[in-house]
């Protein structure tokens, strides 16, 4: 050997030995020398190595620095590394003697940001690579000097497997023979200065430790045997605008505890034989989860996620979500995940600075640094960063048959200087304030889920008024399915507050709604916001004593119902939980036992039959014509309106007392002559009324009332709401 080369071979130990090896294929594994093949493997603590091949003698290897071992092949072809461990005996194929990981493809789709199966193919995969067992990994971080991935399989020591650099991708990849499914392990990178960066979690890890644990784990391969396909089939159909969605939005640590007193939260088998049954026999057609991707911290409820492709361990295996779904879809029960690509959280073994420069976030902190929330923000101006996010998303839904995806915090993406001064923030290319990146980024999302998960539906939570949020992109809007309605629900909560005495001044908080109740299609949502950090329960926000509490509450359930939109509640409300969520404890279904709160249950049992039972009541959820006031007496307190379906379907009024006190022979004009039945009267006895009401039918008088020649006269309880159907013209 020459001087250059032992120069060269001692500057290679070196680095090796100081973990400074840049590309370890130019110096580890098999490499041939005048004529014969040198195999280099570096096993520090190792008692000795040798390589084994089929048909000839093993080749020890020589100890030629501290656990650097090498050697010449005594015959050709493959070989194993046969490892004695102080007594114990390994054998393992050298992960240096193994090809590229990924194509060209892969690698040209990851950097234009458009491989949407990034979950199947970068990572940690279980795989056959070329003719053995392992697990290849890979990792972008283009700026690093050195990536290694540790784990228990060598002892958490980056030197042991360095990784290659696949230019011009940015991308790292190295295929370790033989390990398993369920390993833990990390990234160890040395920056792009030199400096050793804090261990990483893998940003496309599909399955975590356990929080406080902070390590990824190998994942077995999808192999989950769906029974859905039924449901699958008809999805599209049944989340259509003109169909009935109702939703019950859940917090799936907290919805009940164990009562084995040893775990924490039902897992997903338990949430499947409890929570799937529960939301079926209430009527809900969906049941929508607060974030279930993995997440350091519980407290925040999911929505400061690392892990964009693995579900929580909190709650058991990826297989176990996708076998809750199944539970949920044989009982008729859609599934939506509340999603997240606006942030992340700042913690070290996460996103942040991921090769030591701020990669997935923006540099500059009036870009990249969310003042509210503490966390970071996506730069979804960077392609790779894009096509991550996306790709997730595509991930629950096609992976996991998900129905649909909340995408979380809208509002903070598509304006820069969203809760920010100004100084704060960067305008964009133009001077304006519109994030141009964010709404590209939105609008590619949701082309993307509509052209690759047919049936599947994106929501937006979007609180301003920015235009064709729910119109698609081809007409110049965002591409989303449906919209939260925050407005509604701010103004008709404020109005719910107030002591019925002063309502009569607030009306246009009960009715400004329907002045824009059809530009998007909504959804109204009482969510978990409205029920947290001081705002009270739901029942606690309405006025009066308890008796007036429960009668308010029921109300707004049923005007909340009537009115044009989509459903979205939140757990514990359908039994008027009395105290704010506490997202350390659970809903209290002791409640159950008095009568009032059963009652409130079984309104939101029966509101939810007659909206999905009453074509009038979803089909013309986006129509204006399916929707026309009748009258708006802000003085008597009573409202009412018009629902009507197509087709010659019945209509029917719902009417809302909004004070104490109740309402005899209140003309309503009505839609047409002839019998009325009452569909659902909020103060019947069943949910705990006064059993104020109307007997059942009522029929019309040729008396005109708000501009309609035939009217109703009506019995309105006090605080109360009656729906009535029209039953045709009397025998």
């Amino acid at each position: 050997m020459s001087q250059d080369d032992l120069t060269l071979t001692h500057a290679l130990t070196s680095a090796l030995m100081e973990g400074r090896l840049t590309d370890p294929f130019v110096f580890l594994g098999p490499h041939e020398a005048e004529g014969e093949t040198v195999v280099r493997t570096f096993q520090p603590g190792a008692a000795s190595v040798a390589a084994v091949q089929d048909g000839a003698p093993p080749s020890p290897l020589e100890e030629v620095a501290p656990g650097l071992f090498a050697g010449r092949l005594n015959g050709k072809g493959a070989y194993r590394l046969r490892i004695d461990w102080d007594g114990a005996t390994q054998e393992t194929e050298d992960p240096y003697a193994f090809g590229l990981l990924l194509g060209d493809l892969d690698l040209h789709l990851f950097m234009e940001g458009a491989h949407w199966e990034l979950g199947q193919k970068m990572g940690a995969q279980p795989q056959t690579f070329e003719g053995v067992e392992g697990v290849g990994f890979s990792v972008w971080a283009p700026n690093a000097r050195r990536v290694s991935v540790v784990g228990d399989f060598n002892s958490w020591d980056g030197r042991r497997h360095p990784m290659r650099l696949r230019h011009p991708a940015g991308v790292w990849e190295l295929f370790v023979p033989r390990l398993q499914p369920g390993e833990r392990y990390k990234y160890e990178l040395v920056g792009a200065q030199g400096e050793l960066l804090p261990l990483k979690a893998d940003p496309l890890a599909r399955m975590t430790e356990l929080p406080p644990g902070q390590s990824s784990v190998v994942a077995p391969a999808a192999a989950f045997s769906w029974t859905d396909s039924d449901w699958m089939a008809d999805r599209e159909r049944r989340q259509k605008p003109d169909a009935p969605m109702s939703i019950y939005e859940v917090h799936a640590a907290s919805w009940l505890r164990p009562d084995d007193g040893e775990s924490p939260n039902l897992d997903w088998d338990g949430l499947a034989d409890r929570l799937a049954p529960y939301v079926a026999d209430l009527g809900f057609t969906h049941v929508e989860l607060l974030p279930i991707m993995e997440h350091p911290f519980g407290g925040s409820w999911g929505y400061q996620p690392l892990s964009q492709f693995a579900p929580s361990a909190r709650f058991g295996s990826p297989e176990g979500l996708a076998r809750f779904v199944d539970a949920c879809h044989r009982l008729g029960v859609g599934v939506i995940l509340d999603w997240v690509p606006a942030h992340f959280p700042t913690d070290v073994h996460g996103l942040a600075s991921f090769d030591g420069t701020q990669l997935y976030e923006h540099a500059d902190p009036r870009e990249g640094f969310h003042q509210d929330w503490n966390t970071l923000i996506f730069n979804l101006g960077r392609q790779e960063v894009q096509g991550f996010l996306i790709a997730s998303a595509i991930y629950w839904l096609e992976t996991f048959h998900i129905d649909g995806l909340r995408v979380d915090a809208v509002a903070s993406m598509l304006y820069r200087d969203y809760s920010r001064q100004p100084g704060e923030w960067v305008p964009n290319v133009h001077g304006g304030r519109e994030n141009l990146e964010s709404i590209a980024f939105l609008r590619r999302l949701n082309e993307t889920v509509a052209s690759r998960c047919p049936g599947a539906v994106t929501i937006a939570e979007e609180s301003t008024a920015w235009p064709g949020v729910s119109s698609p992109v081809a007409e110049g809007g965002l591409g989303f399915n449906y919209k939260w309605n925050m407005g509604w629900m701010h103004d008709t909560l404020s109005y719910m507050q107030r002591d019925p005495v002063y309502r009569n001044w607030h009306q246009n908080e009960l009715t400004f709604g329907l002045l824009y109740a059809f530009t998007e299609r909504f959804v109204l949502p009482i969510s978990h916001d409205e029920v947290v950090h001081g705002k009270g329960s739901l029942l606690g926000k309405m006025p009066g004593d308890r008796w007036r509490q429960f009668a308010n509450l029921r109300a707004y359930l049923a005007f909340m119902w009537a009115h044009p939109g989509k459903k979205l509640l939140f757990m514990g409300c359908e039994l008027a939980q009395p105290t704010e969520w506490n997202h350390d404890g659970a809903i209290p279904w002791d409640l159950l036992a008095q009568p009032d709160h059963a009652g409130m249950q079984m309104l939101v049992r029966d509101l939810n039959a007659i909206y999905g039972g009453e074509a009038a009541l979803h089909q013309s959820d986006a129509d204006p014509e399916g929707f026309s006031w009748i009258c708006t007496d802000a003085e008597a307190g009573v409202f009412a309106f018009r629902r009507q379906a197509r087709g010659g379907a019945a209509p029917l009024i719902f009417a809302i007392n909004v004070t104490p006190e109740p309402r005899q022979n209140y003309r309503i004009g009505a839609p047409a002559p002839g019998v009325w039945a009452e569909a659902l009267n909020t103060d019947a006895s069943r949910y705990g009324g006064g059993n104020i009401g109307n007997g059942g039918e009522v029929h019309t008088e040729p008396a005109s009332a708000h501009g309609l020649p035939d009217s109703l006269p009506l019995t309105l309880p006090p605080l109360g709401a009656v729906l009535l159907r029209h039953q045709g013209k009397p025998a």
